[in-house]
């Protein structure tokens, strides 16, 4: 029972990931089609979550494992 929680985990966290990756996609898509700088896709929505998942992910898992 414990191992299929954990995988149920393993795949919401997947799945999300992989939702929050096209999203970010599109968006460089749209970017690079109105010929906006190349920047200009990490200034959108799913652009600054990811960022701030990159940055806040590991002080996170130092916090967790202290």
């Amino acid at each position: 029972m414990a191992n299929l929680i954990t995988l149920i985990k393993i795949i919401a966290v997947l799945t999300a990931a992989g939702l929050l990756g096209n999203w970010f996609l599109s968006e460089v898509k749209k970017s690079k089609l109105k010929g906006d700088p190349v920047y200009k896709a990490y200034l959108s929505l799913p652009g600054i979550i990811i960022i701030l998942l990159v940055l806040l992910l590991p002080i996170i898992a130092h916090l967790l494992k202290h």
